[in-house]
C-alpha cells in the first residue's frame, strides 16, 4: 500500500497562492508582454516597467503551473496563455481574473464567518461605479462561453420575443439575437448593471434591438409580452424561498407554452459535482448573503410547484448547463 502523504492538503491550501500569482501577471501586463514572441526577463522588465528581479518571481510561478513557457533565457507564452490572456481576439479572460482578485477576494476572507452565521456580505446594489464595472465585466467573461452555447443549442426560431430576467449586461441576448436576425429582447436588471450594459449594447448592432428596462425581480412587474425568458448565472444569487416566489411571478406574467430558459451551475443531488459548482457555491453564499448551487432534482421541484414543465436539461460550456421549461 501507498503511503498516505499530505500532499493533496498542501496542494489545496496552496492553491490560494497559484491564484494571486496569476492575478499579479495579468494586472501587471506579463502574458499580453509576451503576445508578440519569447523574450528575456530583462526584455519583459523593460517592456512592463517591473523590476527584473521581482518579474521573475511572478514569471517563475507561471511557468511551474504550465502558463508559460521556459527555453533557456527566453519565455513564451503557452498555447493557453496566448488564447484566453494575451490580449488576442478570441476570448479574454482578464476581466475574469481583475473580478476575482478585485471584488471576490475580499468576500472569500470571510467564508468561515458566513458558513458559521448563515449570512453572507450581500453587496449587489451596493458597488461603486467602478466595482459594478469590473463585477459586470468579470461575470460576463465567466458565462460568454455559455452564453454562446445557448444561442447554438436551443431553437429561437419559434419565438418572436424573448426577456433576460436579472440579465447582467446582456450577454446572452447579444449572442441570441446575433443568431436570430427577427428575435427582439428586453434586459430586466438593477440600475447599476443596466448603466453598464447600456454602455456595452450601444457598440453592438445587436443593441437596437434591446429595450433596457430597470427594475428589482421582486419588487416590480415584468415588463413587456414575451414568449421565451432566460434567466441565466442568477438562480444561484437567490435562496430557495426567493427562486420560488421568482418561478411563480415568471409564471404569472407569461401564457401557456412560454418557454423559461434556466442557465446556471446545475449540480447533482450531492451538490459536489461538477468540481467547479462546488467550489464557486460560496462565493454565492459571500457576495448575496443567501444564494449557492442547486441541483437539477431541486429546480425540477421549484418548476412543478409553479406551473411549469421542464422539458430537458442540455450542457453548456464547463461547469454551466441548461434547464429548458415550459408554462402549463
Amino acid at each position: 500500500m501507498p503511503a498516505v502523504t499530505p500532499e493533496p492538503i498542501m496542494k489545496v491550501a496552496m492553491g490560494f497562492m497559484a491564484s494571486k500569482h496569476l492575478f499579479a501577471a495579468s494586472e501587471i501586463g506579463l502574458f499580453e508582454a509576451l503576445s508578440s514572441g519569447a523574450a528575456s526577463l530583462q526584455e519583459l522588465s523593460s517592456r512592463i516597467g517591473v523590476p527584473a528581479r521581482t518579474l521573475g518571481i511572478v514569471t517563475a510561478a507561471m511557468v511551474s503551473l504550465g502558463l508559460i513557457e521556459q527555453d533557456g533565457n527566453l519565455y513564451r507564452n503557452s498555447e493557453v496563455a496566448a488564447a484566453f490572456l494575451a490580449g488576442n481576439s478570441g476570448r479574454d479572460l482578464r476581466p475574469m481574473l481583475r473580478y476575482f482578485d478585485k471584488i471576490l477576494w475580499q468576500n472569500w476572507e470571510k467564508l468561515a464567518e458566513a458558513v458559521r452565521t448563515d449570512q453572507g456580505q450581500p453587496r449587489f446594489g451596493k458597488f461603486t461605479r467602478e466595482q459594478q464595472q469590473i463585477f459586470s465585466d468579470g461575470v460576463e467573461a465567466v458565462t460568454t462561453s455559455a452564453a454562446m452555447a445557448v444561442a447554438a443549442s436551443y431553437d429561437f426560431g419559434r419565438h418572436r420575443s424573448i426577456i433576460d430576467v436579472a440579465g447582467g449586461t446582456g450577454s446572452f441576448l447579444v449572442h441570441v439575437l446575433r443568431r436570430n436576425s427577427s428575435l427582439k429582447g428586453t434586459l430586466f436588471e438593477l440600475p447599476g448593471a443596466c448603466a453598464v450594459a447600456r454602455q456595452k449594447l450601444a457598440e453592438l448592432p445587436e443593441g437596437a434591438r434591446i429595450n433596457i428596462v430597470e427594475g428589482d425581480v421582486f419588487k416590480d412587474p415584468l415588463p413587456g409580452d414575451h414568449d421565451v425568458l432566460i434567466v441565466a448565472n442568477t438562480i444561484h444569487i437567490f435562496s430557495v424561498a426567493h427562486n420560488i416566489e421568482l418561478f411563480r411571478k415568471m409564471r404569472a406574467h407569461v401564457q401557456s407554452g412560454t418557454r423559461l430558459l434556466l442557465a446556471d451551475f446545475w449540480t447533482d443531488p450531492s451538490h459536489s459535482q461538477p468540481t467547479a459548482a462546488a467550489l464557486i457555491s460560496g462565493s454565492f453564499l459571500l457576495t448575496s448573503g443567501e444564494g449557492q448551487t442547486y441541483s437539477e432534482e431541486e429546480a425540477d421541484e421549484w418548476l412543478g410547484r409553479t406551473g411549469w414543465q421542464k422539458l430537458e436539461r442540455k450542457p453548456l460550456a464547463g461547469p454551466l448547463s441548461l434547464i429548458v421549461a415550459e408554462a402549463i
